[in-house]
């Protein structure tokens, strides 16, 4: 509040709110101004004369904050006069229904009172399909996008039941997945392939799960087990760890967990178990802040121990998208266009108009169209409608001016450079002796976006594209750098086998080059080839949080709590 000497935080920060036409207070107030839980409605957003009215002793505050499935129990049991239930009959049936279907597609963990941005996409989508299924809507097609993102396998069931529910009504649903469980229960499979990308596009598998598994793909050869992802031969031990002791943020119940260092370490559980809580709210920003990082605030524990002055830099590879603008692309985020534009710079054309590197960047003015600026594509704002992207006539979608694009190496100028995908860049580089950019090209490869173009809009691009995008930057840009801790978030969504194959190869040379990577998954084709599993639950929500087992996958599968290690004994 302040003194006769210093004017108070409070009144400082106050002072800047009153003149905010000024950029600098701008800036200085966003550097120190976060989000916290308001102390007047206690993050209930609602006034506190809401909650007086009370139903069994519950307010509303009350019903927002507890999770589903306990809401599920509670308006089970609810008691009703004779006279009440007579008015309440019709909503009370409305609520239990729609509740019973959030809790049936796995999110009895979630709360009511739950933002919807800190939601992944899956659980979007799953509460998208709840209330499909609440209009109980007759003859609709429904097209999800891998609805199992997120999902544990013990969850996988409920999602396929919900699923031939909404078939059972008379609705046609038709899925993209790559989860065996679901591709099994489908009635009817078409595959696409038989590569990705260029090499891609075809039907080359159809029929019942039957008729598609005796043909001839990548998906029935991995389904069938004809083609598998190898188990590794040896798995990794390691002297060295680190310890979180007392971890109690959100549901964690004042657990005790070890990292050990130089190994591939897999966080397990049902959805909502506090896999994503432990790793992202504690691990992560306890290790940032002892390396001088303290942007992120660590949540409740009690103490960090163990080599932590093992670890020189920390990594959360996320998915989100790998740059602000529309601009950003693969080919930039990985660093390889600055040697593309150098090429280009070096060419004949080039010097006798005097183009530098720049011209070839689309982020500045000199060379790029300056219609769209560098962005191949007009936008016409509408007013009550959806903006309307169009190609640019000036330059016809090729982002560049006509000059730029008469500079030609190998009869390819720049436009017909970021449309080819990343194997045929591969394939022409290395041709042409540009062994620099199809190494930094070849991480993209190694990490299965060989399908991509080089100059394809980071907004086109999936969460998990965005992910391995930035691992096969680490991959190309750390090559040389050592004690690393890589954190990914769930690096198998939107992954096929093949694909998973891939994404192993590329984590374990992490592990190789002296690294350590800590994963959060479901997926049991990765969690078999962890070297040290860390399985939490047994529930989700205020059922999880607790320690079930932690060690080698083989293990694991001896704990008889553990819903893991039902799941993981059919692949070990």
């Amino acid at each position: 509040e302040g003194n006769e000497y210093f004017i108070g935080l409070n009144q400082f920060f106050s002072k800047l709110e009153k003149k905010l036409y000024k950029i600098q207070n701008r800036v200085m107030l966003s550097r120190y101004r976060g989000k916290t839980k308001c102390n007047v409605c206690n993050g209930n957003r609602l006034r506190a004369e809401a909650n007086y009215i009370k139903i069994n002793k519950k307010s509303i505050s009350d019903i927002i904050n507890i999770p589903i499935s306990e809401l599920l129990i509670f308006f089970n049991n609810i008691k009703l006069t004779k006279n009440e239930k007579s008015i309440a009959n019709r909503i009370l049936s409305e609520i239990q229904t729609r509740v019973i279907f959030l809790n049936d597609l796995g999110l009895g963990y979630l709360t009511l009172n739950r933002k919807s941005k800190s939601l992944s996409s899956g659980e979007s989508q799953r509460i998208n399909l709840a209330t499909s299924l609440g209009s109980n809507l007759v003859g609709s097609l429904y097209i999800l996008d891998e609805p199992s993102i997120g999902l544990h396998p013990n969850d996988t069931k409920k999602l396929v039941n919900i699923l031939k529910k909404l078939r059972d009504l008379g609705n046609t649903v038709i899925v993209v997945e790559h989860d065996e469980e679901i591709i099994k229960e489908a009635d009817y499979i078409i595959d696409i392939g038989p590569m990705a990308g260029s090499n891609g596009g075809e039907i080359v598998a159809e029929g019942n799960f039957k008729d598609f598994i005796k043909q001839n793909s990548l998906t029935a050869n991995y389904i069938s087990k004809k083609m598998k992802i190898e188990l590794p031969q040896k798995r990794r031990r390691s002297n060295k760890k680190i310890s979180i002791i007392g971890a109690r943020e959100n549901n964690l119940k004042n657990i005790n967990v070890d990292f050990p260092l130089n190994v591939i370490s897999v966080i397990t559980g049902v959805s909502g178990s506090g896999k994503s809580t432990l790793v992202n709210n504690i691990l992560y920003p306890a290790i940032s802040n002892l390396l001088g990082d303290y942007t992120t605030k660590a949540g409740e524990f009690n103490k960090i121990t163990g080599d932590t002055n093992s670890i020189e830099f920390i990594e959360l590879v996320t998915q989100n998208p790998i740059g602000r603008s529309s601009r950003s692309n693969p080919v930039t985020y990985i660093k390889a266009y600055d040697d593309i534009r150098k090429l280009y710079a070096l060419q004949k054309h080039s010097v006798m108009r005097g183009f530098k590197p720049k011209h070839f960047s689309f982020n500045v003015d000199g060379g790029r169209c300056e219609k769209c600026k560098g962005e191949g594509q007009v936008i016409i704002e509408m007013q009550f409608m959806a903006d309307v992207h169009i190609k640019c006539d000036a330059c016809n979608g090729k982002r560049f001016i006509k000059d730029v694009l008469e500079v030609t190496f190998e009869q390819k100028n720049i436009d017909d450079i970021l449309n080819l995908t990343v194997d045929e860049a591969i394939d022409f580089f290395d041709l042409n002796g540009e062994v620099k950019i199809k190494n930094k090209l070849q991480t993209l490869k190694d990490v299965g976006l060989g399908y991509i173009k080089l100059g394809q809009s980071s907004s086109t691009l999936s969460g998990g594209e965005a992910q391995r995008i930035k691992l096969a930057s680490f991959l190309g840009l750390k090559n040389n750098k050592k004690n690393g801790l890589f954190i990914f978030d769930e690096p198998t969504t939107g992954l096929h086998y093949d694909d998973i194959n891939k994404l192993l190869r590329s984590i374990n040379s992490l592990i190789e080059k002296g690294n350590t990577v800590v994963i959060i998954e479901h997926n049991i084709e990765l969690i078999k080839c962890a070297d040290h599993l860390i399985d939490l639950g047994p529930k989700g929500g205020n059922k999880g949080g607790e320690m079930i087992a932690m060690g080698k996958p083989e293990e694991i599968i001896l704990e008889k709590k553990s819903i893991t290690a039902k799941y993981l004994k059919k692949v070990l």
